[in-house]
């Protein structure tokens, strides 16, 4: 009973913690949106109802049943030549087991608990393996810690592609920075496509970002970052030679590939290898943005294509979402997704699905790459949707913060 308290308090912590910022009227919309259906919103093309859809056939389902994970916020796959997958569970553990839905143990990869700050949205948030892991045994992980509070770019290695567990004193830190407060850390870690790492920072946190963070490019927060981890320029890394503000005057940070973001809560690339990122909004806009090279995404200035501190910064040149919904119908925390590109669900095909963590609703975006076309909800009420991921074969699963990893079933 002492663990289950335990872990309902996380997933409160954890919820309250995303949603703070939006006042507690968000709270009591999204209980009673959990008693009724209702479509997401945006300015810019109406929405499919699930009935009419050519999704309406697809639900979702306990990947693994006779598993348990503890605050799960990503599920991964190394590209190692087995079947196995990986579960990042946020107090600070990667669970490793055999991607079979009759696995009953799930063992322990690596345990850093002892070095991360757990809680609410603090904790081990991100995980990355390199791809020539198979090579090198090198992965890189995203965390917070305290005394200073600090997010932590870190890189393990295994003894083996093959090696059951890693040992924690492999780490090399490869850089860190400062968090105002506890939330709005981003966390995502994702390979590109050109081999150089991304990673999604928030505003450093609090609301409304007092500090600006978002738009200043003297700091790392609030932004993408991309660095070379093959690199030694800076140590341990390097910084690309095309990031737009390498060897700049303006005493900008060079690791900056995008800025003016709010809490991008999970990022992905697409086959066409472009950016997606879910970033979370304020008090009134969740947002969906494909994210370009030196993109300024507006945040504080602008809350998706709204107005929030309109004072600041009136000239610049701000890049719209490409997708945005209100909190009006208790959907008020957005999940990045992916592009799905497996073959269980043809329907999904090239369409971007995401979440709101809030609400349980799962929707699949399709967009011609530059505008949105239609948004149509898939599930009404998935669970706390935390993050998204694929494994070897590009299927798609998601992470249910109570503790499943949930795979979408044409239930055929």
């Amino acid at each position: 009973m002492e663990q289950i308290a335990m872990i309902s308090k996380a997933i409160t912590t954890f919820l309250v913690s995303l949603v703070a910022t939006s006042g507690f009227s968000w709270l009591l919309s999204m209980a009673c949106q959990r008693t009724g259906g209702a479509e997401a919103m945006s300015p810019d093309s109406a929405v499919t109802a699930p009935g009419s859809s050519e999704l309406a056939g697809l639900t979702l389902v306990n990947a693994y049943p006779k598993l348990k994970f503890e605050a799960p916020v990503e599920y991964t796959y190394a590209d190692d030549g087995t079947n196995r997958v990986f579960v990042v569970e946020q107090a600070g553990q990667i669970r490793v087991f055999d991607n079979n839905a009759d696995a009953s143990s799930a063992s322990t990869y690596l345990d850093i608990r002892n070095r991360v700050a757990y809680g609410g949205e603090m904790g081990l948030l991100g995980l990355a393996f390199h791809p020539k892991f198979k090579e090198n045994g090198y992965f890189y992980v995203n965390y917070t810690k305290n005394n200073p509070r600090e997010t932590v770019i870190s890189r393990f290695k295994a003894a083996s592609a093959t090696a059951s567990t890693a040992e924690p004193g492999s780490e090399v830190v490869l850089l860190k920075f400062s968090q105002p407060y506890s939330n709005h850390n981003g966390g995502k870690l994702v390979f590109g496509p050109n081999g150089y790492l991304y990673i999604s920072t928030g505003d450093g946190g609090s609301g409304g970002d007092p500090q600006n963070n978002g738009q200043s490019r003297s700091t790392l927060l609030g932004k993408i970052l991309r660095i070379d981890v093959n690199s030694t320029e800076k140590g341990p890394y390097g910084i690309p030679a095309d990031n737009p503000y390498k060897g700049n005057s303006n005493n900008y940070r060079e690791e900056i590939f995008a800025y003016g973001l709010r809490n991008p809560w999970r990022i992905s690339f697409d086959e066409k290898g472009q950016l997606w990122a879910g970033d979370v909004g304020q008090n009134a806009i969740e947002e969906i943005d494909i994210v370009t090279k030196g993109g300024n995404y507006g945040w504080r200035v602008k809350e998706g294509n709204s107005d929030y501190n309109a004072r600041d910064n009136q000239a610049a040149d701000f890049v719209g979402p490409i997708w945005q919904y209100d909190h009006k119908n208790g959907d008020i925390s957005v999940t990045g997704g992916l592009v799905y590109r497996g073959q269980a669900a043809p329907a999904l095909r090239n369409k971007y699905v995401y979440a709101d963590y809030a609400s349980g609703r799962v929707w699949a975006l399709t967009s011609n790459g530059t505008k949105a076309v239609s948004n149509q909800e898939i599930v009404a009420r998935a669970g706390l949707i935390s993050a998204f991921g694929e494994d070897k074969n590009k299927e798609m699963y998601l992470c249910d913060y109570d503790g499943r990893i949930l795979k979408l079933s044409t239930g055929k």
